[in-house]
C-alpha cells in the first residue's frame, strides 16, 4: 500500500475521533459531575469524584415530579410520532404513486412550512389553541408537532415511495390487491427503514422539544422533561451536582433509543440519498 492510500483513512478515522469527543466529552462529564457534591463540581467539574454521591440520582428518582415528567413526555412522543408517520406516509403514498391535476402545486405548497419554524407562527398558534380550549393540554402540543413535523416526513417518503417500482404495483393489482392493502401490506414493510428514519426524527425532535409546550403547559403536572429540567434548574440553582444529575436522568431515554434504532435510522437516510 502507497503512503497516501493510509493518509486518507488515518485523517478520516482521526476527524471521526475528534468528532466523537466533542459530542461524548461533555455528555460524560455532565453524567460525571451528577456522582459529586456540589463543592466538588466547582472546585474542579473534569476531574473523578471523591465518593460516588448516589444520593442526588436517588433523590430525583425517589420523587413523583420526575415520572410525571417522563409519563408526559413519552406520552406526547408517541403520540406525535404516531400522528407524524402515518399522516405523512399516506400523504407521500398520493404524491408519489397517484397521478391528479394540482399534485405539484399541493405538494409544493406543503414543502412551504420547511421554511417557517415553529417560532415563527407562536403568536397565530396561541390565538388557536386558546380558542380551540388545548391550552395547558397535552393535546395542545401534539397536534402542532404533527403538523410541523409532516413537510419533513413527506419529503423523505414521498423519494422512497416514488423508488418502489411501479411494476409492483401492477402486479399486485392485477392479482386483485386494492390500492389500500398495497399500500399497507406491501410498500410500507419494503420502506421500513425509510418509516424507523422518519419515526426517529419526529421521536428526539419531540422529546427534546422546550419552546411549544413552555408556550401551552402552564401546570407543573403537565410539563414534559425539558419543561421540568428547566424549572428544577432554577429551583436549585446554586446545587450543580444536582442539576446535572438530573439533567443525565433525562437524556438516558432518548440516548437509549436512539442507540436502539439508529440502525434503522442510519439506513434509511442513506439509502434515501442513494435513490435520490
Amino acid at each position: 500500500m502507497t503512503r497516501s492510500s493510509l493518509i486518507a483513512p488515518a485523517l478520516r478515522y482521526t476527524a471521526l475521533v475528534l468528532m466523537a469527543m466533542v459530542i461524548l466529552v461533555p455528555l460524560g462529564t455532565t453524567v460525571l459531575n451528577g456522582f459529586k457534591t456540589n463543592a466538588e463540581v466547582i472546585a474542579n467539574p473534569v476531574a473523578l469524584p471523591a465518593v460516588l454521591m448516589w444520593e442526588n440520582y436517588g433523590s430525583i428518582l425517589g420523587g413523583s415530579a420526575f415520572w410525571t415528567q417522563m409519563l408526559n413526555s413519552t406520552i406526547v412522543m408517541a403520540a406525535t410520532t404516531f400522528g407524524t408517520v402515518a399522516l405523512a406516509s399516506m400523504a407521500a403514498f398520493v404524491f408519489s404513486r397517484i397521478q391528479f391535476w394540482g399534485r405539484e402545486y399541493i405538494y409544493n405548497f406543503i414543502l412551504i412550512g420547511l421554511l417557517f419554524p415553529t417560532t415563527v407562527a407562536i403568536l397565530p398558534l396561541y390565538i388557536t389553541l386558546r380558542q380551540a380550549g388545548l391550552l395547558n393540554s397535552l393535546l395542545g402540543v401534539i397536534l402542532p408537532q404533527i403538523a410541523f413535523g409532516l413537510p419533513t416526513s413527506i419529503l423523505i417518503l414521498r423519494g422512497f415511495f416514488a423508488a418502489v417500482p411501479v411494476e409492483l404495483e401492477q402486479a399486485a393489482t392485477i392479482d386483485g390487491c386494492s390500492r389500500i392493502r398495497f399500500f399497507v401490506g406491501i410498500l410500507l414493510p419494503l420502506t421500513r427503514s425509510a418509516l424507523a428514519a422518519v419515526a426517529v426524527l419526529v421521536m428526539v425532535g419531540s422529546w427534546n422539544a422546550y419552546f411549544l409546550p413552555l408556550l401551552v403547559l402552564t401546570e407543573s403536572t403537565r410539563h414534559t422533561l425539558p419543561l421540568g429540567t428547566a424549572q428544577f434548574q432554577s429551583e436549585f440553582s446554586t446545587n450543580w451536582a444536582l442539576t446535572l444529575a438530573y439533567v443525565s436522568l433525562s437524556l438516558v431515554p432518548a440516548l437509549l433509543f436512539y442507540l436502539l434504532a439508529q440502525r434503522q435510522m442510519i439506513d434509511g437516510l442513506s439509502k434515501g440519498a442513494i435513490k435520490g
